[in-house]
């Protein structure tokens, strides 16, 4: 989508492209000795070649580079001086705030999370300008990593309407049907959702709740999640490792209400995630935890419900609303009205956000 609307604001845009994940869906699952060289492998061969596709570019005055671009800047930075153009980062996450701050796989005095640190504040330090995916986020490198508020800009990531369009709200007169989908990060929250459906599940004295969960995804918290739902045996809830990124649309139809994060701290209170701006797009109700970074999005309303961060029995509480909501003739016009307007960011409106991000570099 980024590159799309860089092709936007300059039709004559040229892409030098080489991807080390061909034929690989989700990175996280990567397992294997034999798999993980061949990545690297596919990975360290790309350089030579993008770079000898750079010097042979026509004339520019901006080259932008795409996330995961921590190494790229470095190597394309006395390439892009000699060429005279001015580097755009698209940093859109910290590597650095990923690995030490969210999923806590390092502990900030650990050398190596040092190591990190600087190697990302050369990065943020050869690019001319950086981009993050929420202006919360923006203020937060800025500070972080101690570089000029003016040069860290904030572009939306979007979603694709083409593919996550509206659709109706489905009429139901039985159980109201609740989607989560994610890759099982911290920073989604979902030991805050699973004791929230323990919650609603222990409100009914043993009886059917008028809710189902479909939890979508595997990951970095899969087994300790799993392990959760077992231990709490949860009968409301369905659990599928994984769905294809086409077939997504599809399962966020079916859905009356869709999930966004929950995480009490860190980077879930700066970012907003792929599958808001999917949800949005679909139309659909959501739930989310409140945060400034969402805030900069959406406000709380009949169909968008903001919870307290890490709070399980608000979560709770506002799933059971909003399905009681749903199931009532009256209040579900207002919900539906209000789905029907959700914000829907496309490439038009990320366009919109780059060219004037990038007019810092004119």
């Amino acid at each position: 989508m980024l590159i799309e609307a860089a092709r936007r604001i300059d039709p004559e845009l040229c892409v030098a492209n080489r991807s080390p994940w061909k034929g690989i869906e989700d990175k996280s699952q990567i397992t294997g000795i034999v798999a993980k060289l061949k990545v690297m492998a596919a990975w360290i061969t790309s350089y030579p070649v993008l770079l000898y596709a750079y010097l042979r570019m026509p004339k520019h005055d901006i080259v932008i580079i795409p996330y995961l671009g921590n190494i790229d800047v470095l190597l394309l930075w006395p390439f892009a001086r000699l060429r005279g153009a001015r580097i755009c980062w698209d940093m859109f996450i910290s590597v650095y705030d990923t690995v030490v701050e969210d999923r806590k796989l390092v502990q900030p005095s650990n050398w190596g999370a040092r190591l990190l640190y600087q190697f990302e504040r050369w990065s943020l330090r050869a690019a001319d300008l950086v981009l993050m995916d929420t202006r919360e986020h923006a203020r937060y490198v800025a500070q972080l990593y101690q570089v000029p508020a003016s040069k860290v800009k904030a572009v939306w990531v979007g979603a694709e309407t083409g593919l996550f369009h509206r659709t109706q709200l489905p009429i139901r007169k039985g159980p109201v049907h609740v989607l989560f989908y994610g890759q099982f990060i911290p920073l989604h929250g979902l030991e805050t959702l699973v004791d929230a459906i323990h919650v609603i599940q222990s409100t009914c004295y043993g009886q059917p709740s008028d809710l189902r969960f479909t939890i979508i995804g595997s990951g970095q918290e899969a087994a300790k999640i799993d392990r959760l739902i077992a231990k709490y045996e949860l009968r409301d809830v369905c659990r599928i490792a994984w769905v294809n990124y086409t077939d997504l649309p599809a399962a966020i139809a079916e859905a009356d209400i869709c999930l966004g994060v929950f995480a009490g701290e860190g980077k879930a209170g700066r970012v907003i995630p792929n599958k808001m701006f999917q949800i949005l797009a679909a139309g659909r109700p959501l739930i989310t935890r409140d945060s400034s970074a969402a805030r900069e999005l959406v406000q709380p309303g009949a169909a968008i419900r903001l919870v307290c961060p890490g709070d399980s029995a608000d979560l709770a509480r506002h799933l059971s609303a909003l399905a009681r909501d749903l199931r009532d003739p009256v209040a579900v016009l207002q919900v539906a009205k209000e789905a029907a307007q959700m914000p829907s960011v496309d490439v038009g409106v990320i366009a919109a956000q780059l060219r004037t991000s990038l007019e810092i570099l004119k």
